[in-house]
């Protein structure tokens, strides 16, 4: 009667600990969504919102450094005119933000 006894007591904190271990992994997966999951989500929407947004004359920057003026909009390609007679056929996707922004 006394082991069942001792053994029962034994049992719970062995319970408890896991429920906390199962605790704390869940509550780091929740703070590492909150931290780095959400915003990175939400900079991938703003980002994919100005590329759809894209309008003749807008003055951007592509991912290789390239300044210029959005000349024509497609689909899936822009047109930049980079000097008076120099126009680039780049993919909308390559637009990663405003120029006019950078430059002041």
């Amino acid at each position: 009667m006394m082991v069942t006894i001792l053994q029962a007591a034994g049992a719970a904190p062995s319970t408890t600990s896991s429920l906390m271990t199962w605790g704390m992994l869940i509550l780091i997966f929740v703070v590492m969504w909150f931290f780095m999951i959400r915003p990175q989500r939400k900079q991938q929407k703003e980002l994919q919102a100005f590329r759809d947004g894209l309008k003749k004359g807008d003055k951007v920057v592509t991912v290789g450094g390239i300044f210029g003026t959005v000349e024509e909009v497609k689909d899936d390609s822009i047109l930049l005119k980079v000097d008076k007679e120099v126009k680039l056929r780049v993919a909308k996707s390559s637009v990663v933000k405003d120029s006019t922004q950078t430059q002041q």
